[in-house]
């Protein structure tokens, strides 16, 4: 029986190691690149077999994804031994009704039953697992989460802001660039945006300084303007309103953010960053082991940004690493990216492929004495 920890693409993902250190130098311009405070109110709950067998997992339904990792411990850090995550688009609409629709509902169920069987066939003893935005705005959010269980076993908690801010940070900060400066770690969703000011020195964890959750994601902020796909004055006029939009939401940070330091770091955990780089390197197709750890130009950055901006639907999704499935939610990623790069101009962005699973996994291996 999996044990569940709770506060009071269409095919499994890549296997791999997870470490604590920063990776080593990778393709493209430029390489591979703390007190975090502890899980809130987490219940443990007593883990059977030997200490050896244990696996844990991670599930996060986001207001686009749904994503599963299932990982056992290493010296530095886990193996990642199953993973899976499916385009859900749990948010569907949820601006326009306030609900979570009957659509949207079956295809996260149908995606949740795919993750149980996986918990089931690789004895995993621990899980944890989260929903975030589309669950917290809509009025259906508990009713849905009681359904959950019902039909697949997991236990959904509906996490907060904060607690979805924590999570990505503990997830990726192994990413940032070594520096003294001040760093801002940013994770852009499907229904919001959070950004997070650390403090980071050396190899030590990050102390949060500063954070903001924007109700801004690449589905809801999509959501928020119609206009002529096919016009490219409708399409520009489009992006500028989103862009003002999402700056508008960041401004209570952006005038709290340190002016003119030195050595400013940035790191990102997103689909769009992931894509956007892929992009910016000209793969065929996404490959994790050359994104994750990337450092780019944001200039690079900037200018992929507003090229999507100025093209059709239909160009978008002749482009590798887009898709039919991204193509239409890009550009409203592009537009919270260059709102980011905005108000905290670094010369260079982090790219993680990794966030809220991994931050869960090491922090349930945390309190098992299992991560060093």
């Amino acid at each position: 029986m999996v044990q569940q920890s709770r506060p009071s693409p269409q095919s499994s993902g890549p296997t791999g190691r997870y470490a604590g250190k920063r990776a080593r130098p990778g393709p493209g311009d430029g390489s591979k690149a703390a007190a975090i405070p502890p899980p809130s109110t987490q219940r443990g709950f007593p883990l059977h077999g030997g200490r050896e067998r244990r696996s844990y997992a991670a599930i996060d339904l986001g207001t686009n994804n749904c994503r599963l990792l299932i990982a056992k411990p290493s010296a530095d850090g886990f193996i990642v031994i199953d993973a899976f995550s499916r385009i859900v688009r749990l948010g569907e609409g949820l601006a326009a009704t306030g609900r979570i629709s009957d659509a949207a509902i079956d295809r996260a169920i149908a995606a949740l039953s795919v993750c149980a069987d996986k918990l089931r066939r690789r004895h995993v003893t621990l899980a944890r697992s989260v929903a975030t935005e589309a669950c917290r705005r809509a009025a259906n959010g508990a009713e849905f989460i009681q359904r959950v269980y019902r039909e697949t076993g997991i236990a959904l908690d509906i996490i907060s802001a904060q607690e979805e801010a924590r999570l990505a940070v503990l997830g990726c900060h192994a990413l940032l660039e070594p520096g003294e400066g001040p760093a801002l770690i940013f994770d852009i969703g499907g229904g919001s945006t959070e950004l997070v000011l650390v403090d980071a020195h050396g190899d030590g964890a990050p102390h949060i300084v500063d954070w903001v959750s924007a109700p801004w994601g690449v589905v809801s902020l999509t959501e928020s303007e119609a206009f002529e796909h096919d016009d490219p004055a409708q399409r520009r006029a489009a992006y500028d309103r989103m862009r003002a939009r999402v700056s508008e939401a960041f401004s209570p940070l952006a005038r709290r953010l340190p002016q003119g330091a030195e050595d400013i770091r940035l790191l990102g955990t997103s689909g769009t960053v992931t894509t956007l780089a892929s992009l910016h390197l000209n793969l065929p197709r996404y490959d994790r082991q050359a994104i994750d750890g990337l450092i780019v130009p944001c200039e690079s950055m900037r200018a992929i940004s507003e090229r999507l901006s100025t093209m059709a639907l239909a160009e978008r999704q002749k482009l590798p690493c887009i898709g039919t499935e991204r193509a239409d939610l890009v550009v409203a990623g592009c537009a919270i990216l260059e709102s980011i790069l905005d108000i905290w101009p670094a010369a260079r962005l982090g790219v993680a492929d990794r966030g809220i699973r991994e931050g869960i996994l090491r922090g349930l291996m945390d309190r098992d004495g299992r991560v060093m």
